[in-house]
């Protein structure tokens, strides 16, 4: 099943050091910053991708969507919040959706629409991860530290169906 990444734009930028002073700077220019870095990651990893910003702040020249460099960009419309157009997609998508967000709220109406909800610092570590695997050319699994044992653990310590799907999901990133 394919993943469709769904990033809260603005979340995710000022989330990030890097990203955060290029924001300070100039809105536009934290926003193209964004971009580059997700068509980076897009050419390891052939997600669909979608950015949400808040459309208040949005450039008047485009309209509500935008494609660039095969990231899909979206823009909320006048009375609207982001999140509400988040919230619309994720009912939309169901499993399929990986919501990135530090945003509490959107990540429980994500979990209860039945995505995944990853928080912001956690993806950028994901991406630099996959970023460094690239420049490397080792190979993509990473030890989970799981030492060989005989005891037996039963179905007891097994996560339920749900958050192991949710797993399964994030380790494709």
């Amino acid at each position: 099943m394919a993943i469709h990444l769904i990033i809260d734009g603005y979340n995710l930028i000022r989330q990030s050091p890097e990203l955060a002073g290029m924001d300070r700077q100039d809105l536009q220019l934290g926003r193209d910053a964004l971009v580059d870095m997700l068509a980076a990651y897009k050419k390891l990893k052939p997600h669909k991708i979608t950015v949400v910003f808040d459309g208040s702040a949005g450039p008047s020249l485009y309209g509500s969507r935008d494609r660039v460099k095969g990231i899909a960009v979206r823009y909320s419309q006048g009375g609207e919040s982001a999140d509400d157009v988040i919230r619309r997609m994720v009912r939309r998508e169901k499993a399929k959706a990986l919501v990135v967000s530090s945003d509490r709220e959107i990540m429980t109406a994500a979990e209860s629409a039945g995505a995944t909800a990853l928080d912001s610092a956690a993806f950028e570590e994901k991406i630099a991860l996959a970023r460094y695997l690239a420049v490397k050319g080792g190979d993509e699994t990473v030890s989970s530290g799981w030492v060989p044992t005989t005891r037996k653990k039963g179905p007891s310590r097994r996560l339920p169906k749900r958050k192991r799907r949710a797993r399964a999901r994030v380790d494709k990133l």
